[in-house]
């Protein structure tokens, strides 16, 4: 909890039995995400999240694959969809180059193969996105790629576990293939939004499922 002091180097080693040093690594790298502060003749203090590095995306990882999802990470993560992606899809549209056309309907090729039971589709989805997000050619968005990968990852791999979501949101990720094509930045924003409202849809139907199924009786 924040403001929670962590035990000395020696006894979280001893716990967690590891070595001092692989502590001491870790307590560096956490520091370095905003997470804990060491504080001389006082201790290591466990940090807000506020002043947690949110876009790291080890950070976005940790998060995401702890035991129980945070009340409103999942809202957030949508708003932020809503927030970067249907200007990226606008961007990718006006600006892709032929190679990045290509990468794009690469990607979507590969998220076919997967829903047809060949190949992973998570990493194809994100490949999709990435080659969006490239076709931009926007420096700080290009720069931001590896957090927005971490997050989209997030996303994608909590929709994928509704059944029949990959295979539902296949044809939206080819009109937004299309539209990037045809270089139409009306018709890739409408097709991102339309995305990430089924996300949003997967997200609420799981939630539904998890529900009925805590309640179910024993």
């Amino acid at each position: 909890m924040p403001g929670d002091i962590l035990p000395a180097e020696p006894v979280l080693a001893e716990q967690m039995q590891v070595s001092r040093i692989t502590i001491r690594e870790t307590m560096k790298s956490l520091s370095a995400k905003g997470m804990l502060q060491v504080r001389r003749r006082y201790g290591t203090i466990v940090l807000p999240r506020a002043q947690w590095q949110l876009f790291d995306p080890d950070v976005v990882t940790w998060r995401a694959r702890a035991g129980a999802i945070e009340p409103g990470l999942v809202e957030d993560l949508m708003e932020l969809r809503l927030i970067i992606e249907p200007s990226a899809a606008t961007l990718a549209a006006k600006r892709a180059t032929p190679e990045d056309r290509i990468a794009v309907r690469r990607a979507f090729k590969a998220m076919e193969r997967a829903v047809a039971g060949h190949g992973e589709y998570v990493p194809a989805d994100l490949a999709f996105h990435g080659a969006i997000l490239a076709a931009c050619h926007n420096q700080f968005v290009q720069q931001m790629q590896n957090a927005l990968s971490a997050i989209l990852r997030t996303s994608f791999e909590r929709s994928s576990e509704i059944a029949g979501g990959p295979a539902r949101s296949l044809p939206m990720h080819e009109a937004l293939c299309v539209a990037i094509e045809q270089g139409d930045p009306e018709a890739a924003e409408q097709a991102v939004l339309t995305l990430i409202k089924r996300a949003e849809q997967d997200f609420e139907d799981r939630a539904a499922l998890n529900h009925t199924a805590n309640n179910q009786p024993v």
